[in-house]
């Protein structure tokens, strides 16, 4: 009796009792099934995220390369920004030396024009004074005699030239 008071002997009786219990239910084939769906879904969760893993380093590769190709568009179209702003300078300058030099051009033939009538006006107004002066000398040197014979003279030069 001193088996059944043992309380060793219970706990392994009961023990062995549960495990047949167990086995008996195909607990262990339940605990397999288990253990191997538990399997199959980590190696489908490892087979997607090394799947994801590839994907995201083709989409980084992908970036990547759209980044390198946008950088040396910039660069392209920088380029090309400061070849036309070069043109245009270009242009806008020689445009600016033509309106000079058709301004200059105008200014000297106003300049030229003014230099024209300024001398017009001068030998206008010298031959005002040198006829006001010949006039002056006429009268004060012809005396009546003279004046008669002068205009005998110039009417017989008359008749000779009217023929």
């Amino acid at each position: 009796m001193s088996l059944l008071a043992n309380p060793e002997f219970w706990v392994a009786l009961g023990f062995v009792a549960i495990v047949g219990i167990f086995v008996r239910q195909g607990v262990p084939r339940m605990i397999g099934t288990m253990l191997d769906a538990r399997a199959a879904a980590i190696k489908a969760e490892l087979d997607e995220a090394t799947r994801l893993r590839e994907e995201a380093s083709r989409l980084l590769e992908s970036y990547r390369a759209k980044a390198a190709a946008a950088e040396k568009e910039a660069e392209a179209i920088v380029v090309e920004a400061k070849a036309e702003a070069d043109r245009f300078a270009t242009d806008a300058h020689k445009q600016l030396q033509a309106q000079i030099e058709r301004r200059t051009q105008v200014a000297r033939e106003k300049i030229a024009q003014a230099e024209a009538q300024a001398m017009a006006e001068i030998r206008a107004a010298a031959a005002d004074l040198a006829t006001a002066a010949a006039e002056k000398l006429i009268a004060a040197r012809l005396d009546e005699p003279r004046v008669a014979k002068l205009v005998d003279d110039s009417i017989k030069d008359l008749s000779g030239k009217l023929n």
